[in-house]
């Protein structure tokens, strides 16, 4: 037997497919993500290590210079620090799909952003039926956002099953979802009262990025250091500091530098002065003329390969595989004791639990019923309703978004420091049952509805 093509001896070991790669690497961001939210179950629960894990959370770290100094306890810059790269990776997912991908044309774009609508709409209206009145009215931001890696996740355990058009529709309708939570973020949930000189120095820095955009500035430098200028005055404005990810992810050049036919026609060159210059036992270390080459490939690449993309192909790996997980160390450590669910349960608990398990499903399903109803978009190829309404149950899975705007939602509601870290405490751990629950509802009913693929287009 020949031996089997080594893997950079064919195109196909050459290529990465990103769907099949952004699939996967949500799938293992899931398991990471829970990974560490039991450690930090563990470690808020268990007597030895909570002295440890609260002083962690609480440990001052920052930057003093003479008489100016920024100093946040570690769990601050988690949570306003790495997010906000969290939040420039997520707006620059979000600014692809709509230039090229499946938000880009009303036909594609129609039924996840309905979706997406309704799943955020009926989730904080059922919210706050429960707690209209009561001191955690502010609340109904949390059962609105839909975790995209464990619900992919959750995808992935079904395999081949889950019918590509269903896969396709929860990614974008999550990606819709990140979108209108961060209008929520922004405009309902500020950190302290809005500072309007920062905002506006804010403004301008935003406008300097516009410019080199338009200028069409291809070196990241001069988007990363004002985008970290925006970051500290947003942090000051009020505003909650991690929409400067998004802002930063708008003004990110997505476009190419040079056309297709110049960059086919470079490269070729460049190759084959690249053979020509090759040196017999000689390594490319030491030989000058192809290590010129090389550098003028990496440069011909750069101006064919639009920043955004450059952006998100290396912070998705940071944001996957290390900030989430982060952030669910930091924030998922809920404290079990008696009193948490003691009768009759605070109007949070049932807010929360139905608004994702029942808001989400229902949401979604009724809107894009509507939507196929009115002829404004049609259901994905070879899926059906039932298909449709176990997959609302896995967008019942909140956790990251929710217990990101959990930690926001009672800042401003004028109770005790005590009063706000309980409901805090509590909301974490009704997220973390409910998306449990919506995970193994959401898997099962669709592993039955996916048994027979063939009896697609049922009536509602």
């Amino acid at each position: 037997m020949g031996k089997s093509p080594k893997k950079y001896d064919t195109l196909e070991g050459l290529l990465k497919y990103p769907s099949e790669n952004f699939f996967n690497s949500q799938a293992f961001c899931g398991c990471l993500l829970l990974l560490s939210a039991v450690v930090a179950i563990i470690c808020a629960n268990c007597s030895e290590l909570q002295p440890f894990y609260n002083n962690l959370l609480n440990m001052e770290v920052g930057i003093k210079t003479g008489n100016a100094e920024l100093m946040l306890p570690l769990q601050t810059w988690i949570n306003d620090g790495l997010m906000a790269i969290f939040f420039l990776t997520v707006g620059l997912e979000i600014k692809r799909e709509m230039i090229v991908g499946q938000l880009s044309s009303i036909k594609h774009a129609a039924l996840p952003i309905i979706g997406a609508l309704g799943g955020m709409v009926f989730p904080a209206v059922i919210y706050a039926l429960f707690n209209a009145g009561s001191d955690t009215s502010n609340g109904w931001g949390i059962p609105m956002a839909t975790d995209i890696a464990f619900a992919i996740g959750v995808l992935s355990l079904l395999g081949k099953r889950v019918p590509t058009g269903l896969k396709v529709f929860l990614m974008a309708l999550a990606i819709a979802d990140d979108l209108g939570s961060i209008f929520v973020i922004a405009f309902f949930y500020p950190s302290h009262a809005i500072d309007f000189l920062y905002l506006t120095l804010a403004g301008l820095v935003t406008a300097f990025m516009v410019v080199m955009n338009r200028l069409r500035v291809n070196k990241s430098l001069y988007y990363i250091v004002p985008g970290m200028f925006l970051w500290f005055l947003m942090l000051k404005s009020g505003v909650h500091a991690t929409v400067a990810g998004v802002i930063m992810a708008i003004t990110i050049p997505a476009r190419s530098f040079v056309n297709e036919l110049e960059f086919s026609k470079n490269m070729s060159l460049l190759v084959n002065h690249f053979n020509d210059v090759s040196k017999d036992n000689t390594s490319v270390l030491t030989n000058s003329e192809q290590q010129i080459v090389i550098n003028g490939m990496d440069e011909m690449s750069s101006k064919m390969n639009p920043m955004l993309h450059r952006f998100e192909f290396h912070l998705h790996s940071i944001s996957d595989y290390f900030i989430m997980p982060m952030f669910a160390f930091f924030n998922a450590g809920v404290v079990f004791d008696a009193s948490l669910f003691s009768w009759p349960l605070p109007p949070i608990v049932p807010g929360i639990f139905f608004g994702l398990l029942i808001g989400k499903p229902l949401g979604i399903a009724l809107s894009c019923w509507l939507a196929t109803k009115l002829k404004v978009a049609a259901l994905p190829e070879g899926c059906n309703w039932k298909q449709f309404i176990s997959l609302g149950f896995i967008a019942g899975i909140g956790f990251t978004m929710a217990i990101f705007v959990d930690g926001l939602a009672f800042l401003p509601s004028g109770l005790s420091a005590e009063m706000i870290s309980y409901y805090v405490n509590l909301g974490k751990a009704v997220i973390l049952l409910t998306s449990v629950t919506a995970a193994v509802v959401g898997a099962v009913s669709l592993y039955i509805t996916t048994k027979d693929n063939d009896s697609v287009g049922d009536k509602m």
